[in-house]
């Protein structure tokens, strides 16, 4: 792996690491979570900008169109309304004081959200993703940055998916044409050389 970076101008970015979602996971939580613990701790080490990105809605749900299927869905859930059960980030990938979280109304980090305006005025130029899912917020979030001409790099072992085969697809076919894809120990690796 190749992926060299100015650590002042990176960002990791933490999606959609709320508890709710995080109990959702069908299959190892606990190492997703200490794996993202991992890439959390060596990026606060080295001056690496942490950035989450979380879901939430406004009480009333006044964000979501009846047309949109899947957040007409979770309006019906009750889900991720101010102060609702679950919608802090998990506690093992907490946010520190001081670090940044952008809310989103949809599935992108981009979309709804100031994400674009914080790291633009951070000169952030490469970000580092982990997310849950890999078909969700990972996938559409990746798109999108590479539309807008960020660097990207993703951390295989700190994403999950539903469907395993999902994973491993995007990961291996699909995310390398605009990603360096990256377990967890190679993104630690490369934060101690620059």
């Amino acid at each position: 792996m190749n992926f060299a970076f100015d650590k002042h101008k990176t960002a990791l970015l933490i999606m959609d690491y709320q508890k709710t979602i995080v109990d959702r996971v069908p299959h190892g939580s606990q190492a997703l979570l200490e794996k993202a613990a991992q890439a959390l701790a060596a990026a606060r080490a080295t001056g690496v900008k942490v950035i989450y990105v979380v879901i939430g809605f406004r009480p009333g749900y006044p964000e979501v169109s009846p047309l949109n299927k899947t957040f007409e869905t979770l309006r019906e859930s009750g889900r991720f309304e101010p102060g609702s059960p679950g919608t802090e980030v998990h506690a093992a990938v907490a946010p520190l004081p001081g670090e940044l979280i952008a809310t989103k109304h949809r599935v992108s980090g981009f979309s709804g959200s100031d994400l674009e305006m914080l790291l633009r005025a951070g000169n952030i130029d490469t970000l580092v993703l982990a997310g849950i899912s890999t078909s969700g917020v990972v996938l559409s979030t990746l798109r999108q940055a590479a539309d807008l001409d960020f660097r990207l790099g993703v951390l295989r072992d700190a994403c999950t998916d539903m469907d395993p085969v999902v994973h491993a697809t995007l990961m291996d076919k699909v995310y390398p044409r605009q990603a360096e894809v990256m377990d967890v120990d190679e993104f630690v690796a490369a934060l101690a050389r620059t």
